[in-house]
């Protein structure tokens, strides 16, 4: 029998990733991958989870290169039996930041260069105190941690679990999925018939999903179906 999570996630300061560059715009979509978010809660680099990973592959220590490893990292929870939804936010705001940059080749090389015109970009970002909710499905008990640190500054957030575990049953019919979902971990236990995209990086995730197969039905949530046998899955 699957144990799942319930989780809310707080931000304690602004999250900031480029999920769409619009010229120099650079804009953080308010829905947190699951990949992202299997890293930040330290299912990666934890040896209780990580096993199985191996060592050239691990980031518990140092990141030799800045390649992707994800199918190396995530096919050992597969094997625990360990998935983490994406996160879609309950309430956000957003704040815009500008920065600027010049070119600093003078420094390197003391000789006559261009001139020195400087540069600037915007970086449209969550705000603090922004809400998300996400599920963690496991065939075991699971000790999740209180904070984590989450996109490019490493923003600080704090993961929070108001109740135990959620009663569920297993049905099987045409249903719709409103909580995001990642497409590869569901296109092949699920026939999908219509979805909305959300376009990020690694992996364009899918929402408001009408899908026929199993899902979860939950007795405190009555709105809430989540597709059953979902698993990390990776384009060949």
């Amino acid at each position: 029998m699957a144990i799942i999570y319930r989780c809310r996630l707080e931000l304690h300061d602004s999250l900031y990733y480029a999920t769409r560059e619009i010229g120099r715009l650079y804009e953080t979509e308010p829905i947190i991958h699951n990949y992202a978010l299997c890293y930040a809660l330290g299912l990666i680099d934890s040896e209780e989870y990580s096993t199985n990973v191996p060592e050239e592959h691990s980031y518990r220590y140092f990141c030799p290169e800045q390649v992707p490893k994800y199918e190396e990292h995530l096919t050992p929870l597969n094997q625990q039996g360990i998935y983490v939804t994406p996160a879609r936010s309950l309430n956000h705001s957003s704040i815009l930041n500008t920065w600027k940059y010049a070119n600093n080749n003078y420094h390197v090389e003391m000789k006559k260069t261009e001139k020195n015109i400087p540069s600037f970009g915007r970086a449209k970002e969550i705000a603090p105190e922004s809400q998300f909710e996400f599920f963690v499905i496991s065939q075991k008990q699971l000790q999740l941690p209180k904070w984590i640190r989450l996109g490019k500054w490493m923003s600080k957030a704090e993961v929070i679990q108001k109740e135990p575990p959620l009663a569920h049953k297993i049905k099987e019919d045409v249903f719709v999925c409103s909580h995001p979902l990642n497409p590869l971990d569901v296109m092949f236990t699920n026939r999908i018939i219509s979805y909305d995209v959300v376009n990020m990086p690694p992996v364009s995730l899918i929402q408001n999903v009408k899908m026929q197969g199993k899902y979860y039905q939950f007795d405190s949530i009555e709105d809430l179906k989540i597709p059953v046998q979902m698993k990390y899955c990776f384009r060949s």
